[in-house]
């Protein structure tokens, strides 16, 4: 479990990434896709980071528990 979240946590970084980036690009762009998407892209990237957070949590407590015997 512990490999399968230190694999994950940089996944959700990115993927928090991207998708601000993108949300952040249709703002500025403007347009139809702007007007139809950035609403569901902030949305989307807002949970994006709660499931980075909670990952980071699990990582901690994983951590906090110390090495498995």
């Amino acid at each position: 479990m512990d490999r399968f979240v230190y694999f994950l946590i940089p996944v959700a970084l990115a993927a928090t990434l991207v998708i601000l980036c993108i949300g952040i690009y249709s703002l500025a762009k403007g347009g139809t896709f702007a007007k139809e998407n950035s609403n569901k892209l902030m949305r989307l990237r807002v949970l994006a980071q709660g499931v980075t957070i909670i990952l980071m949590m699990v990582f901690l407590l994983l951590i906090g528990q110390g090495p498995r015997n």
